[in-house]
């Protein structure tokens, strides 16, 4: 078993990876693997099954992308690899990340989920897509209806399996693997090993390589870390109003591509802020001349990608902001070490959108450091900062300057008019300010819903951690049998019956797997569940659209029909 807790001492580049991939990589602001990238890679390059155990967060997407994209071909057109994930947000990041790492080799990637048109699913697997990434139920589906055909599949890729199990999905998980060819390879990664991982592992995998990586990470004490929910269109905004209302000395700015910092700059200063842009295409003596002018007070605001912040160390850098959320922990970790250093207190301040929880729950996790929710300043809080800045302004004036000219022009003024004092200086005030209003009109900043995320709702719910995931799937076939007494009200609820039971090898978690990936339903909207020998209930909410109830009644569970009837 390959063990490690230390960063990995390569490059990229150094891996044997393909020139296409390199400038991908390159083009990302990628250079130093993880320590689970720099163990998986050549192994799976291999051709060779392996066992990965390393937490959410640390870099497992990469850990095996990079590898099975380098094997595989582009010229053959029909499915080549196909991953799967326990959750519909989990295959979209995965298969987004495919496309960004194929970018420059012409591969064609596909999510299949529930909740997403058969349609553009079903054109896209004519045209022959070559990476297949999807929940189980779907991928069960579409193999059942032989619109997915796996017979000349090379690879599979299990991501965190123990959350599968934990859903109640390795069934379908084992369902599926009987029907790819036993030569295929075969990557499975999970952050813990419970038994049933064990056994799939040992059934299916061909004498496979055991990669553990020990993640220890830790956050200064002295960095204060807050977190907001906003959607990616909204975080130039969010951003501005925290600026305005948070005393910051100079501000350094995390996006993930060179592109992103040279328009978040631009957006920037032309709210007036002095920023600049730092990434990997500035010629070097560029970056020094920008690092030196914020470090003698010249500039404010750096937006960076991860690469050309590396080692960076300005003593006036009082707020680090993730504006784009690190796809690994430790690059969060490095990233926000950028303040609070030498013992001063420092600002570490995340922008989370709905489809990122997941991401945001994996650093709390690996950092044992739980983040502040962080509220997006109303207009009502930034005119009160203004206010206090202005009276301050006042203040400072007339202790500091020399006002005889104006008191003389002022009492002139006075005596030619009928005007009070506070009248005549709110007018002076109004005109200092007539360039930009003092106040800003009060429009509501509206967050995105909450979306649901299972991690999410085990981790922060419960106080569970994913080490639990096999208790958990207990709890929640226990929890079933109560929700009658749960949220809902019985008079809010339709009773439905589903064609398939205990005889099926069904349970109540393949049920709710199989309802919340394909209707997109929330599961804490499935209700009661009873399983009986020969068919199923389940309690639903009476205002589900009749668009979803149809959607339920050509599903799968567990491989076979669900035939979702009113009961």
């Amino acid at each position: 078993m390959t063990s490690s807790n230390s960063p990995a001492a390569v490059l990229f580049a150094d891996l044997g990876l393909p020139q296409p991939l390199l400038q991908s990589l390159s083009e990302l602001g990628y250079e130093k693997p993880s320590p689970i990238q720099a163990a998986s890679i050549p192994i799976l390059m291999e051709g060779r099954d392996l066992l990965g155990q390393a937490q959410t967060g640390t870099g497992k997407t990469a850990a095996f992308a990079l590898p099975m994209l380098t094997n595989l071909d582009p010229k053959k057109k029909h499915p080549q690899l196909l991953v799967l994930a326990p959750t519909r947000e989990l295959a979209i990041q995965v298969a987004e990340a495919f496309q960004r790492y194929s970018r420059n080799m012409g591969f064609s990637v596909l999510p299949i989920y529930g909740g997403q048109s058969y349609t553009n699913q079903l054109k896209q697997l004519k045209r022959g897509a070559q990476i297949i990434v999807g929940t189980p139920g779907r991928v069960m589906d579409h193999i059942n209806r032989g619109t997915l055909v796996l017979k000349d599949l090379e690879a599979l890729v299990l991501d965190e399996a123990d959350e599968m199990l934990r859903m109640g999905f390795i069934d379908d998980v084992e369902w599926i693997l009987k029907h790819t060819p036993e030569s295929r390879q075969i990557a499975l990664f999970s952050a813990t090993m419970p038994k049933e991982i064990k056994k799939v592992a040992t059934t299916y995998l061909n004498n496979p390589e055991h990669v553990k990586i020990e993640t220890k990470t830790t956050t200064a004490s002295t960095i204060r870390q807050r977190y907001s929910l906003v959607n990616n269109n909204q975080k130039l905004h969010a951003f501005a109003r925290v600026l305005e209302v948070e005393d910051f000395d100079a501000v350094i700015v995390f996006v993930r591509t060179k592109l992103a910092t040279v328009d978040v700059a631009e957006k920037l200063s032309a709210r007036g802020y002095r920023c600049q842009a730092l990434n990997g295409d500035i010629p070097q003596n560029q970056r020094e001349q920008v690092i030196d002018k914020m470090k003698r007070n010249k500039l404010d605001i750096l937006v960076a990608t991860d690469v050309a912040a590396r080692g960076l160390d300005i003593e006036r850098i009082s707020h680090v902001v993730n504006f784009d959320i690190p796809l690994d922990t430790e690059s969060y970790i490095h990233r926000i070490g950028r303040t609070g250093r030498a013992g001063r207190q420092g600002e570490a301040i995340l922008f989370v959108t709905p489809r990122e929880r997941r991401l945001l729950n994996a650093i709390e996790r690996a950092t044992n450091s739980p983040m502040e929710t962080m509220e997006i300043p109303s207009a009502n809080d930034i005119n009160k900062k203004r206010a206090t800045d202005f009276k301050e302004l006042i203040k400072t004036t007339i202790d500091k300057s020399d006002l005889e000219k104006f008191h003389q022009l002022v009492s002139e003024f006075m005596q030619e008019g009928d005007h009070a004092p506070e009248t005549i200086a709110a007018a002076l005030a109004y005109i200092a300010q007539s360039n930009k209003p003092l106040f800003e009109a009060e429009t509501e900043f509206k967050p995105p819903k909450r979306e649901f995320d299972r991690n999410d709702r085990n981790d922060r719910g419960r106080g569970r951690s994913s080490r639990d995931g096999n208790r958990d799937s207990r709890d929640n076939n226990r929890d079933r049998g109560k929700r009658k007494k749960g949220p809902h009200k019985a008079e809010d609820m339709r009773t439905y019956r589903i064609q398939v039971g205990r005889n099926d090898g069904i349970k109540p978690g393949n049920i709710v797997g199989a309802i919340a990936n394909e209707a997109d339903l929330d599961s804490k909207n499935i209700g009661h569940i009873k399983i009986n020998d020969d068919h199923s209930t389940v309690d639903l909410p009476k205002t589900m659209p009749k668009a979803m109830v149809k959607k339920l009644q050509k599903a799968y569970v567990c491989g076979k029909p669900m035939g979702l009837s009113e009961s």
